[in-house]
């Protein structure tokens, strides 16, 4: 396949350009910087400045772009951010696919669209919206893919969990402060931590780029949904560290701001379950073996 991927130096970008590359995909890459590389192009959202080129006899548009969501204190010029970043280059991506004639729009997500309120509630992908910022954020996110829906494109939602990895992303912050002995349950330790391991987010966005059978939202997550509590004791074993703090849920208030309570605090009981049915095999099926391979001692 050709494939166009936006956003393709973060975390996730990164894994998946040198992940279709050994597979034998071919891969442009959009940038915001001059383009410097054959493969690459330079594009300016904010403007929907997109060289008509950059699409041309593409099989499939990766988008991934987005600020990260616990890098800064929330106030609301970075909530204006984080929402401009999604929605912005969604728009154009998706406008700029039906242009070119691509089948397929595969437009990152979060799991967070089902808010935290939900409790023990298992949720799938027929579940409904969820409040709060974090909701409404990825309700917007996945509404911005409209023009390609409409216009019969073939489009996936990915409803990312966090993804474990140990050169980045929540992990990487965590890893020194387990390490140290320093780690603990959040809050309660009664809420849920949507997971999925680095290796399985790939695989999932490779398997539903090539699996027709797949459109509209796809759970990015674990078949194993844990608690905090439970995350931090398999965090523990992986590292073989003891996890004897605890951080109130109050003084994660204190330190983050009202991210504690969107992003830490409270979390949804999400399953794969599109994914499942379509038959992605997953290599990691619990945080245990997500952790023992990221971080663990014999990985």
């Amino acid at each position: 396949m050709k494939v166009v991927v936006a956003g393709s130096s973060g975390l996730i970008g990164t894994a998946l350009v040198a992940a279709l590359r050994r597979d034998g995909h071919q891969v442009v890459r959009l940038v915001r910087r001059p383009a410097h590389a054959r493969d690459e192009f330079q594009w300016d959202p904010t403007r929907a400045d997109l060289d008509d080129r950059a699409l041309r006899d593409a099989d499939a548009v990766v988008n991934l772009c987005g600020a990260g969501i616990g890098r800064r204190r929330w106030n609301g010029s970075y909530k204006q951010e984080l929402r401009d970043s999604r929605v912005v280059p969604t728009d154009v991506l998706a406008s700029a696919a039906v242009a070119a004639g691509v089948p397929t729009l595969v437009n990152a997500s979060g799991v967070h669209y089902y808010g935290g309120g939900s409790g023990d509630r298992v949720m799938t992908e027929s579940s409904p919206a969820g409040t709060g910022f974090l909701a409404g954020l990825c309700q917007d996110w996945e509404a911005a893919t409209r023009p390609a829906t409409e216009a019969g494109v073939r489009t996936i939602l990915l409803r990312s969990a966090v993804v474990l990895a140990k050169q980045g992303g929540m992990l990487a912050m965590l890893y020194p402060l387990y390490f140290l002995g320093l780690g603990g349950r959040l809050g309660s330790g009664r809420q849920y931590v949507p997971w999925i391991s680095l290796d399985d987010e790939i695989g999932a966005i490779i398997f539903a780029l090539t699996n027709e059978s797949l459109s509209g939202p796809v759970n990015m997550v674990g078949p194993a949904p844990v608690t905090n509590a439970e995350f931090t004791r398999a965090m523990g074993r992986a590292l073989r560290r003891p996890t004897p703090l605890f951080v109130p849920a109050f003084a994660l208030r204190a330190a983050v701001g009202e991210f504690a309570e969107e992003g830490i605090l409270h979390g949804p009981r999400a399953i794969p379950t599109a994914l499942e049915e379509a038959g992605y095999p997953f290599q990691h099926h619990t945080i245990g073996a997500a952790l023992a391979a990221t971080v663990g001692h014999h990985a």
